[in-house]
């Protein structure tokens, strides 16, 4: 038996979902003439209450996307030092967009209000970027699978709206914090201008990210995904997948917080586990004992069929995921408890 915890990207198309793809209606989406895309993007749109909603490839490609209609070159995103689009997206946000980051040293992967008022650099001293951004994700990567408290989310829109700033959610696993948080995709639409939801995190599809918005902030928004070599043609196969999970792969992500919860729990009580991060939703961060080798304790996971991810400096992930079954849940408890 092989558990591969190493994301919930690893994830296969389940029957159902397979039928709705095999059974999907295409067209060319280019010429935006795919009926499933189309059908996708407006249950999206309806469903966070934005004007319009915009199918992706990947959910790098979306956020790029947001920061290329937020800003200019030369100028600001406030984010924090774990965020996605500074880490993980290759440098995009200086290569696509020419803008910098200013990182803020949040807890978890979330700021502050003040925090960020903090940041913004006065609009009268050009020797500065002109910050013109504030960017956030729910639920946070690297921070663990942590949620955002929404009241924090509501303050740092009143600061956007004071300083004239544009407000983006990087909602890669959005629907894990509104399972975990009991919130709805209306308050969000609500609050952000621009939102980028995943369905391959946590949804279970084999691809596709969405990105929605408001008003004449997305006009641009098919442009630069062509700019960014995104036109796809048909792509309602995997559209139809999105819609599928939708339907039947959201309610259950509690399932995963559960087991995530309970992998946790058998963790902390582990002589050779020095901490365990907090954990809210999916996503297991551990950290190993001063004596124990990174290398080797992977090592010796994978030789018994275990798949995790390695951080560096003895910090390890864990993510839970449609695919890992209950039997996977119950064997590799007892196989932890044997550390």
């Amino acid at each position: 038996m092989v558990i591969d915890l190493r994301s919930d990207t690893v994830t296969k198309p389940t029957k159902g979902m397979l039928d709705a793809m095999l059974n999907a209606q295409v067209g060319d989406d280019v010429y935006k003439e795919d009926p499933s895309v189309n059908a996708l993007e407006k249950r999206l749109a309806e469903m966070f209450g934005m004007d319009q909603a915009l199918f992706f490839p990947t959910g790098s490609m979306a956020n790029q996307t947001a920061l290329k209609l937020h800003t200019q070159p030369g100028e600001q995103v406030i984010c924090d030092k774990y965020a996605h689009i500074y880490n993980y997206e290759g440098g995009g946000a200086s290569f696509n967009s020419g803008i910098s980051c200013k990182l803020l040293d949040g807890k978890r992967g979330m700021f502050t209000a003040s925090q960020a008022k903090e940041a913004i650099n006065p609009p009268d001293f050009y020797h500065s970027p002109l910050t013109t951004l504030i960017e956030v994700e729910n639920t946070t990567n690297k921070g663990g699978g942590a949620c955002w408290d929404f009241n924090e989310l509501q303050k740092l829109r009143t600061v956007a709206d004071i300083h004239n700033l544009g407000y983006h959610l990087d909602g890669a696993r959005l629907w894990n914090a509104l399972v975990a948080k009991n919130e709805t995709p209306q308050q969000y639409g609500e609050l952000f201008d621009t939102i980028s939801v995943c369905l391959s995190k946590g949804l279970g599809c084999p691809m596709g990210s969405v990105l929605l918005g408001k008003g004449e902030l997305m006009e641009n928004a098919i442009r630069v995904r062509k700019i960014l070599g995104g036109g796809m043609r048909q792509v309602g196969f995997a559209a139809a997948a999105g819609l599928y999970a939708l339907d039947h792969h959201l309610n259950r992500l509690a399932e995963d917080h559960q087991k995530a919860q309970e992998i946790g729990e058998v963790l902390a009580s582990r002589s050779k586990i020095k901490k365990v991060e907090p954990i809210e939703t999916n996503i297991i961060i551990f950290e190993l004992d001063d004596g124990v080798d990174e290398k080797e304790f992977l090592n010796h996971l994978e030789s018994k069929g275990i798949k995790i991810i390695g951080m560096g400096s003895n910090k390890l992930r864990m993510v839970t995921h449609l695919d890992y079954t209950s039997a996977m849940h119950r064997h590799f408890l007892s196989l932890l408890k044997t550390i």
